[in-house]
């Protein structure tokens, strides 16, 4: 049983040609709002795509913009521990998709930033604990804290990317990365290799985008080349790929075989538009592995070059 403790935002999504640049205008075509947050998208990654029991630590404003991301967690099977914020808004994000599938995000916490220590359920029973940092980092620190007291396994999605204190590395056992937020936490311009020498966290998965992802496992490395699909929207895939990650985790499969599900399900949310409304169902992802071709050797070697091993 996991426990996703996070932040909950509903998305304000519009689609355009190509991204703004700073100062520029770009008249955009359809307009819609979804579900999102990186929190609640993990909590519905782990339920959905990872058909594991899951629940989510929350916290929501006293408005009309809470009602569909308590929806979209109840439609996942997802049980909520919500904190209820009335003098807060309920987070929102807003972002811009391209016609190449590519996203721009802006989001404002609201009672996301009201999260605390104390607000955090017993851990009894849970055997993951997945982090976020849309939320407060003292808040992140503690849950960790707590975590590791209690003999559950901490994973941390560090996104958005910041530095981290010692503190919060220490207790990490499997970091989540993307390789601009490796490169942020690991405080180095350096290879993939050489930025992970850096982080004392004995799990450090890095995703690589249409590359696939690597990872280093007390000094063994894992690599997943990508799925191959034609995106539509990227917004939510590396939370689908975190939440299907430790679902596959904590289902007991091996870190190898945990990428390869999670990249199964990034990939397949990257074929729908938004974030929880693109993650798949566990079937779908199960097809996709049994039907999709295997990695080629130059696909392989690409993905050792990118991460410095050659």
């Amino acid at each position: 049983m996991i426990l996703v403790a996070g932040s909950a935002n509903l998305d304000f999504v519009v689609r355009a040609d190509h991204i703004p640049a700073p100062g520029e205008t770009v008249l955009g075509r359809d307009f819609k709002t979804f579900p999102g947050g990186k929190g609640a998208n993990q909590a519905v990654a782990c339920a959905r795509a990872g058909g594991v029991a899951t629940h989510i630590l929350l916290a929501l404003g006293a408005d009309a913009f809470a009602q569909p991301l308590e929806a979209s967690l109840q439609g996942a099977g997802v049980h909520m521990h919500t904190v209820r914020e009335p003098g807060e808004p309920t987070g929102t994000a807003f972002i811009c998709v391209s016609e190449a599938g590519e996203n721009a995000i802006t989001v404002a916490p609201g009672a996301n930033a009201m999260l605390r220590p104390k607000h955090l359920p017993a851990l009894t029973g849970f055997t993951h604990l997945l982090l976020q940092l849309e939320t407060p980092l003292p808040t992140v620190t503690a849950y960790a804290q707590a975590a590791r007291a209690a003999g559950v396994c901490v994973v941390l999605n560090a996104a958005p990317a910041q530095v981290l204190p010692a503190e919060l590395l220490q207790l990490v056992d499997i970091l989540v990365v993307n390789e601009g937020e490796l490169a942020t936490v690991a405080q180095h311009g350096g290879s993939i290799g050489q930025c992970l020498d850096r982080l004392p966290v004995p799990t450090v998965v890095v995703t690589l985008g249409s590359q696939g992802c690597c990872a280093r496992q007390q000094g063994q490395w894992h690599l997943q080349p990508a799925f191959a699909v034609t995106p539509v929207d990227t917004t939510g895939a590396g939370d689908t790929f975190c939440g299907s990650l430790c679902a596959a985790l904590s289902r007991g499969q091996s870190l190898s075989n945990a990428l390869r599900y999670a990249s199964a399900a990034g990939a397949l949310a990257c074929t729908r538009l938004g974030a929880q409304s693109s993650i798949p169902e566990a079937a779908e992802v199960q097809t996709l592995l049994q039907t999709a071709t295997l990695p080629t050797p130059s696909e392989q070697a690409a993905l050792r070059s990118l991460c410095g091993l050659t």
